[in-house]
């Protein structure tokens, strides 16, 4: 695959498409299976509030895998993601209900460096709350 994403296409201040990713219970459940982190804080409700937390919580790792989806879409390849890091912020928390939590990703064109690749930025919220800070891409385009 090749980013379907021009460099020539793209300037600063270039919008990737908004995403709205759910999270519930099972999905936790479901990565937790995938990933092999099967910490309780991701599972039961019970421990995660012994320790401090308001209710289950979000893998961070899945919260940052979501994150980036909004990048991999853009571009059309997610090799062509060179480099992403986050920090962890405010967790997402996921209540034991039908409608769990919404991460909410908004990416932006920050920079376009001399070998081909631009930097985005990532927004990430849930509950009105920022959860990912310093969200940032570097992805070569075509």
């Amino acid at each position: 695959m090749t980013a379907k994403i021009a460099y020539s296409d793209v300037e600063v201040g270039t919008e990737l498409p908004a995403q709205t990713f759910p999270v519930t219970r099972a999905t936790l459940v479901q990565y937790a299976g995938a990933s092999g982190d099967f910490n309780p804080i991701h599972w039961n409700e019970r421990f995660a509030k012994e320790v401090g937390l308001p209710d289950v919580i979000a893998h961070g790792m899945f919260t940052m895998a979501e994150a980036v989806r909004v990048v991999t879409d853009w571009v059309g390849d997610p090799g062509a993601v060179v480099e992403y890091g986050v920090r962890f912020t405010k967790p997402v928390v996921v209540p034991d209900d039908d409608k769990g939590a919404l991460i909410e990703v908004a990416g932006k064109v920050a920079a376009k460096l001399d070998d081909g690749t631009v930097r985005v930025d990532l927004t990430a919220t849930s509950g009105g709350q920022k959860v990912l800070g310093m969200a940032r891409a570097v992805v070569r385009l075509g």
